[in-house]
């Protein structure tokens, strides 16, 4: 009975760390839906000017079009690193947009 619950404890250690991990890994699909949100939620609020909302948008349909080219042929892991690569710096981006103190007002 001690070794079960032994055994038990070290599995729910083990556990909590692998439930944090997954919830910040995050699906190409559900990406692309929060840096949109993001886009949309940065005009609203005016820290994104219509030009860098539009340049922002341009860049996320490209990345958009070369997912689909990616997908035609079944997604590899490099075409998954790479656009992941690329959601990344769209991120940044956002990130510095919405920070840079050019505001629509």
């Amino acid at each position: 009975m001690k070794i079960m619950l032994t055994i038990a404890a070290a599995l729910s250690t083990l556990a909590v760390p692998a439930a944090a991990q997954a919830q910040r890994w995050q699906s190409i699909n559900q990406r692309q839906g929060n840096q949109l949100a993001r886009i949309d939620q940065g005009v609203r609020s005016g820290a994104l000017t219509r030009p860098e909302a539009g340049r922002l948008r341009a860049e996320f349909r490209d990345l958009a079009r070369l997912e689909d080219r990616y997908r035609r042929d079944g997604l590899s892991a490099g075409e998954r690193r790479d656009l992941n690569r690329r959601f990344d710096g769209l991120s940044r981006r956002i990130y510095v947009q919405k920070r840079d103190r050019q505001n629509r007002y």
